[in-house]
C-alpha cells in the first residue's frame, strides 16, 4: 500500500535535514571564530605592527566588510546560477585565505585576506539559510535556522578559547588567525555532493531534477505540485525587493538585522576594553563569564523560537536589551556585581535574539529572489555592523555605549511597527507579500503573543 502524498513543507525531519543542517553550520562557526579570533589578535597585532586606532577598527571591521559584499553579490549571483555551487565555493576561498594569514607581515595584506573571509562567509549567510530554508520542513525550519546561531556562538566561544591559550606561543597571532583554515577545509570537503534547492530548479522550469532530488533526499511520497503551481503563479525579479508589495519586507528586514548585530559586533568585538572601561580588572574571568552565557541564550533561543511567535520574540528581546544596556551605561563602575548582573543578562537576551537573524530573512522573501533578499539585508546589517565596530575605538566607551542603546530602542520600535508573523507557515505561503500585503499585520498578528 502506497503512503500517503504529502506537501514538501509538511515533510518529515529525516537524516538529510539535519545533515544540510550540519553542513550550513560551517558558514556561522567560522563566522564567530573570525570575529572572536581577531578579537584576542589585535591585542598582539597592534603593539607588533604598531598600528593606531584607525587601523584597529579596519582590521576589526574588515571581515565585516566582506561580508557586506558578498551576502550582496553572493546572494543575488545564486538567484541566478543557483545555491549549490556558491555554497561549495564559498569555502575554498576561506580555507585558503585563513591559511595565508600565517604569513602576512603588514596590516594592508591581512586587510585584503579578511576581507576576502567576508566575502565567502557574506555569501554563505546568503546561500545557506536559503538552501537550508528551502528544503527544510515548515513544522521545523524555525528551530533548524536558529540553531545557526548556536554553532556562530560556540565558534566565538571556541576562539576567545584558543586565543587565550595560544597568547604566549611565538608567532601567537599568526596561528590564531591561520586556525580558521581548519574549520574551512573540513567543512569544504564535507560539502562535497549537496543537492540544488527544489525550489529554486522549480524556477527555472527544471522540474524533473526537481522531483528526482525531493524524492532522493525528502522522501518517495513527498511531492511538489502545490510548489509548481506557486511558481506559475506569481514571479519575482531582484527589482521587486523594492516594489510596493515586497519592499517594506526588505525594510524591515534590514532595519531588524542592522539593529541587532551592531550592538553584537561592537561591543563583543572590544569586550576586554570595554570591561576594563566599566571598572572590571579579571577580564578574562569575566570574558568566560559572558561567553558561557552566549552559548547558554543561543541554545534557550531554539526554545523561544519555538514558544513565542517571530513577532513576540522580536519585540521583547529588544525592549530587554534597550532597557538592560541603557543601566549597564549608567550606573556608576563601583557597582560591580550589578553592572555584571545586567551584563549576564543583556548577554543572554542578545545571543538567544540573534537567532531570528536566521530566520527571519529567509522567511521574508519569495523563492525567486529568496537569496538576493536575504543577501541585501544581511549586507546592511554587516555595514552597520561595520561601521560600530570601525567608530568604537574612536569614541569614548560611554558614548559608544550611549549610541549602541539609542539602536537598541530604534529597532524596538521598528519591530513594533513592521514585524510581520511568519512562523508555522509554508515557506511559500510566509514569504509571499501577495498573503501578507505591506507589513504583513492584521489585528491578530498586532499582539506579541504566544504560539
Amino acid at each position: 500500500m502506497n503512503a500517503a502524498r504529502i506537501q514538501i513543507d509538511d515533510a518529515p525531519l529525516n537524516k538529510f535535514h539535519v545533515r544540510i543542517t550540519a553542513l550550513t553550520f560551517g558558514s556561522n562557526f567560522s563566522d564567530g571564530y573570525a570575529l572572536g579570533i581577531i578579537s584576542m589578535a589585535l591585542s598582539l597585532i597592534g603593539p607588533q605592527m604598531h598600528l593606531g586606532p584607525v587601523w584597529q577598527g579596519l582590521l576589526g571591521s574588515s571581515a565585516l566588510i566582506g561580508l557586506f559584499f558578498g551576502s550582496l553579490l553572493l546572494g543575488w549571483l545564486s538567484d541566478h546560477i543557483g545555491r549549490q555551487k556558491i555554497y561549495l565555493t564559498n569555502f575554498v576561498i576561506v580555507t585558503v585565505a585563513s591559511a595565508l594569514q600565517y604569513f602576512v607581515n603588514d596590516p594592508v595584506t591581512l586587510f585584503i585576506l579578511r576581507i576576502l573571509i567576508g566575502l565567502a562567509l557574506g555569501g554563505d549567510y546568503a546561500v545557506g539559510s536559503t538552501l537550508l530554508a528551502e528544503f527544510a520542513p515548515k513544522r521545523y525550519r524555525g528551530v533548524l535556522l536558529s540553531a545557526l546561531n548556536v554553532l556562530w556562538t560556540v565558534g566565538y566561544t571556541l576562539a576567545t578559547i584558543v586565543g587565550y591559550y595560544l597568547q604566549g606561543t611565538p608567532d601567537a597571532w599568526r596561528w590564531m588567525l591561520a586556525s580558521g583554515a581548519i574549520p574551512g577545509l573540513i567543512v569544504l570537503l564535507l560539502r562535497i555532493g549537496t543537492p540544488e534547492s527544489p525550489r529554486w530548479l522549480i524556477r527555472m522550469g527544471r522540474e524533473q531534477e526537481a522531483r528526482s532530488i525531493v524524492k532522493k533526499y525528502v522522501g518517495q511520497n513527498v511531492e511538489i505540485d502545490a510548489m509548481i503551481a506557486e511558481a506559475k503563479r506569481q514571479a519575482f525579479a531582484f527589482r521587486d525587493l523594492f516594489a510596493k508589495n515586497v519592499r517594506m519586507r526588505t525594510v524591515f528586514g534590514s532595519l531588524f538585522y542592522v539593529c541587532n548585530v551592531i550592538p553584537y559586533f561592537a561591543i563583543y568585538t572590544f569586550l576586554p576594553t570595554i570591561l576594563s572601561n566599566l571598572g572590571f580588572e579579571d577580564n578574562f574571568g569575566i570574558d568566560t563569564i559572558l561567553n558561557i552565557f552566549l552559548l547558554v541564550g543561543a541554545i534557550a533561543g531554539l526554545w523561544f523560537t519555538e514558544r513565542l511567535s517571530r513577532r513576540g520574540f522580536t519585540i521583547y528581546s529588544f525592549a530587554c536589551l534597550t532597557v538592560a544596556l541603557f543601566f549597564i551605561t549608567i550606573l556608576p563602575t563601583h557597582l560591580h556585581t550589578l553592572i555584571l548582573i545586567l551584563f549576564i543578562i543583556f548577554t543572554f537576551i542578545m545571543s538567544a535574539a540573534s537567532n531570528l537573524t536566521l530566520i527571519y530573512p529567509a522567511e521574508l522573501f519569495p523563492t525567486d529572489v529568496r537569496a538576493s533578499g536575504v543577501g541585501v539585508v544581511t549586507a546592511v546589517s554587516r555595514v552597520g555592523s561595520a561601521i560600530g565596530t570601525f567608530l568604537l575605538p574612536l569614541m569614548s566607551v560611554k558614548a559608544s555605549m550611549f549610541g549602541m542603546t539609542a539602536v537598541l530602542l530604534f529597532g524596538t520600535l521598528v519591530s513594533v511597527l513592521w514585524a510581520p508573523e511568519t512562523a508555522r507557515l509554508a515557506l511559500d505561503e510566509a514569504s509571499n507579500p501577495l498573503h501578507h500585503p505591506a507589513a504583513s499585520l492584521d489585528a491578530e498578528d498586532a499582539t506579541p503573543e504566544l504560539q
